[in-house]
């Protein structure tokens, strides 16, 4: 094995004032970090594991980094936990088993990255002394019990379970498991955090934030502030959730929409598919992102398998549709937006009973927090939504835009798909 030695001298420039506090303790069970967006929580904790890590213990430490599903692992945690050992100068003294994904860091210890959508995987592996969750209410209540249950290895001391998230809606497990009594709970420690809690935030993000303030007070407090807010009127008030086999349900018919995003929103991609005799809806697959150029766009909607296919996506961004036709999506199309087609859209959608796949989070937690607006001088809702948690949901309405958005300009292929709709009885 090999020493480490790190050496900060000046803590300052390297923690956030709200990890540095418990940085060295290790007294709880269980560590729940949540707050807004841009708050640093998820680099505080991943700081906090590492250097419990490289610490000297009786056996090395045997780590799990935990996403919900594992295809979303090497895009997120992995490199946020790459990028932790590079700033430590740590990396290029650990072994990386690329086809395991697992990290061995100098000392011995172990870094396993997995997601636990194969649940029997998970249950395989032996040892573990410290379990983090990222994005935790993605999981389930039994997700994390059983989780708490892999940590039983005697040799191994201050044995963790370390949760991070954004606040989403009171419905979620998380709310209710940690929060809704108000007590403390044994061997638990909560932090939360904002914005304002991290110093390394660039001006252009914090600026961004602080205008949620003034555009959407609601959304400024559950985004930028990371806190639980009570929800006004949901839109989708009743939706299902449930594992769902594409193979199962090939014989319906897919729809595929597209939202755009960049910095501050993220790009969404939707499958669904239409069950015209039972009036269902399924809503299949979700890729969601921020961050992402039209390339990356067109790789990810090529490994989906789905360059060929019809995809509806938001007309304010005709370049990039453009862009996307000479990466080889060429059947990707601009929506035929007007006014009132977002309500007209969202009608459409609440004619049918609507079931997601329960690994589309992003879908979920939008479902959860689509509200309507309220007037302020009446306190009345009125029959438009307020815009936020619908990236999802506006490539949702995209998606099956040939059925709703009719007007004298519609070609003959969209009047065979109205009244296909029409025979649905809808």
């Amino acid at each position: 094995m090999t020493k480490v030695k790190l050496n900060f001298e000046k803590p300052a420039k390297v923690f956030n004032h709200n990890i540095f506090e418990v940085l060295f303790d290790y007294e709880n069970f269980t560590e729940v970090h949540y707050g807004g967006g841009s708050s640093g929580k998820s680099h505080g904790v991943i700081q906090k594991v590492v250097l419990k890590a490289l610490m000297k213990w009786p056996i090395p430490r045997r780590i799990l980094w935990l996403r919900k599903v594992q295809s979303t692992i090497k895009d997120s945690l992995f490199e946020d936990v790459k990028a932790c050992l590079i700033n430590f100068g740590i990396w290029d003294l650990c072994e990386w088993n690329k086809t395991d994904n697992k990290v061995v860091l100098p000392n011995g210890a172990t870094f396993l990255f997995k997601g636990l959508d194969n649940p029997e995987k998970i249950k395989s592996i032996k040892g573990i002394s410290d379990i983090v969750m990222e994005e935790a209410s993605e999981f389930t209540l039994n997700d994390y019990t059983q989780l708490t249950l892999r940590l039983r290895e005697k040799k191994h001391m201050k044995k963790q379970i370390f949760l991070m998230f954004n606040p989403v809606s009171k419905l979620n497990w998380v709310y209710k498991y940690f929060f809704e009594h108000g007590e403390e709970m044994e061997n638990v420690m909560i932090r939360q955090s904002s914005y304002k809690d991290n110093k390394f935030l660039d001006d252009i993000t914090r600026n961004n934030l602080e205008m949620l303030a003034k555009r959407n007070p609601a959304y400024y407090k559950i985004y930028a502030l990371g806190e639980f807010a009570t929800l006004d009127k949901l839109v989708f008030p009743k939706y299902e959730k449930k594992l769902l086999n594409k193979q199962e349900l090939s014989h319906l018919p897919s729809y595929f929409g597209l939202d755009f995003g960049y910095v501050n929103d993220p790009s969404a991609f939707i499958h669904c598919k239409i069950d015209t005799k039972n009036k269902k809806l399924y809503i299949i697959e979700e890729y969601v992102k921020q961050g992402m150029l039209n390339n990356e766009i067109a790789s990810v909607i090529k490994q989906l398998g789905y360059s060929k296919e019809e995809i509806t996506a938001d007309s304010a961004e005709q370049k990039s549709i453009a862009e996307l036709r000479k990466l080889g999506i060429d059947r990707v199309r601009p929506t035929k937006k007007g006014k009132g087609s977002v309500v007209q859209g969202l009608q459409f959608l609440m004619q049918f009973d609507i079931v997601i796949d329960e690994r589309c989070f992003k879908t979920i937690e939008e479902f959860d927090n689509y509200t309507w607006q309220k007037d302020k001088d009446t306190d009345e809702y009125t029959n438009e939504p307020v815009d936020t948690y619908n990236h999802c949901i506006d490539s949702l309405r995209y998606s099956l835009e040939r059925f709703y958005n009719v007007n004298k300009t519609r070609n003959n292929n969209v009047k065979k798909n109205i009244k296909s709709i029409k025979a649905m009885g809808l």
